[in-house]
């Protein structure tokens, strides 16, 4: 199987010579926290749903993290109980590479977290565990090594994560690690994680040919979730061309930050659809809370007041958000939408949150509403076949179109799910 490529237009990702759109799960704490026999369960489920890359850290997050550790460090331990970031443990590695060689060979893409913030001084995550700070100079020994061990599965990477990019410092840990993995693996697509709703990338890694892909956090509070299509904008407008990936939207069972409820299917969908059409089309990552940090019932979790206590592993991973995310690419597939780009202006409704997007030819327009509503569009559709599919009950409606003046309206649906518009030109 070969490595993930970006496209000529540098917009879309191909893998195989084939469009390749990444729909990832969040695993962040497998490495550490999954035996064997528990990933292979994982592995078979989500590929059944329509997955194909997974997301992990290659090193424990611990100031994040439920407390279903499975004993091996990555690290050996020092005199004072510490790891001796100067002595990388085999074990763990041995089995992290197992457990990567066993998602590769059922067509999974690894998507590698190589430094997660809370191993760098002076990041807001390092604050709360600084006795696993790595030292500066550990940086490039660590990353030569997971680079190697892990380059026969052709991982994407992702140098940070959850970073705010502080300062210099913090962001000097990151190009270290940034530049000895391109040096290593040139061909292996590499991309900054930053922390929700952050868009502005330091100039050392905006500039820098050793960056690939944007991707971002539109985040886990519930009154910040215009940073799915926002986000996607704002990269979108950058003067440097990279494919777009929404690679950590509000995760499925999570608390809406420190208030409110739960995030359930809607909001997946929701986060789907409203990134995809805004501009990030090169993938979508879904999360499951308890699946992240593989939770089990009981155990404790660092991260209650912000997240809320997840639900057993187990219980998480049938959550219907994933199934829903799973049929969604597959929408994305069968209609052929890899090279679609935001045609916002074409909506004469004033709802921000529905969502337009189209072909460049105009051959296909595809529009997400949220909520049942008309909708009125500054197009003719006089020469399309116009197709509504409501995406809870994934029911197919004909629906009420008029044209006058140019301007198309849709007609509103006896239905409160949300819906997908689908618009093609007739032949």
């Amino acid at each position: 199987m070969s490595a993930v490529q970006i496209t000529d237009n540098k917009r879309m990702l191909s893998r195989g010579g084939k469009p390749f759109f990444m729909l990832a799960d969040t695993v962040w704490s497998v490495f550490s926290n999954a035996s064997i026999e528990e990933w292979a369960q994982y592995l078979r489920y989500r590929k059944s749903q329509n997955f194909n890359t997974l997301q992990i850290s290659i090193l424990p997050v611990l100031h994040d993290a439920s407390n279903t550790y499975t004993g091996l460090y990555p690290y050996e331990l020092n005199e004072e109980g510490n790891w001796d970031f100067y002595r990388i443990n085999d074990a763990f590695f041995d089995k992290a590479e197992a457990m990567v060689r066993m998602a590769y060979e059922m067509g999974f893409v690894p998507a590698l977290a190589l430094l997660w913030n809370n191993y760098v001084p002076g990041t807001w995550a390092n604050k709360r565990v600084p006795e696993f700070t790595m030292p500066k100079d550990a940086v490039e020994l660590y990353t030569a090594y997971a680079v190697n061990r892990f380059a026969a599965y052709h991982p994407m990477y992702y140098v940070s994560g959850d970073t705010a990019f502080e300062n210099e410092e913090v962001n000097a840990y990151f190009y270290i690690a940034m530049k000895k993995l391109k040096e290593l693996q040139p061909e292996a697509l590499t991309a900054l994680h930053p922390v929700g709703n952050f868009h502005e990338l330091p100039e050392l890694f905006m500039q820098s040919e050793l960056l690939d892909l944007y991707i971002y956090q539109s985040g886990h509070r519930l009154e910040e979730q215009f940073g799915t299509y926002e986000l996607a904008k704002s990269f979108r407008s950058k003067a440097i061309v990279r494919p777009i990936i929404n690679a950590e939207p509000c995760y499925e069972g999570h608390g809406h930050g420190d208030r409110y409820g739960r995030f359930g299917a809607f909001d997946l969908r929701n986060a789907f659809w409203s990134s995809v059409l805004s501009g990030a089309n090169a993938g979508f990552t879904y999360g499951a809370h308890g699946v992240w940090s593989w939770h089990k019932e009981g155990s404790d979790f660092t991260s209650e007041s912000w997240s809320k206590i997840p639900f057993d592993r187990q219980t998480a991973l049938r959550l219907q958000g994933a199934w829903d995310v799973g049929y969604a690419k597959w929408l994305f597939e069968q209609y052929r939408l890899h090279g679609i780009e935001p045609q916002q202006e074409l909506l004469l409704t004033p709802y921000s949150s529905i969502r337009v997007a189209a072909l460049p030819s105009l051959e296909k327009i595809v529009i997400y509403l949220p909520y049942s509503n008309h909708i009125v569009l500054d197009a003719d559709f006089t020469a399309y076949e116009v197709t509504v599919i409501t995406l809870e009950d994934r029911y197919v409606h004909v629906p009420d179109v008029t044209v006058a003046e140019g301007k198309t309206r849709i007609g509103m649906l006896p239905s409160q799910s949300d819906a997908l518009i689908i618009a093609t030109g007739r032949k």
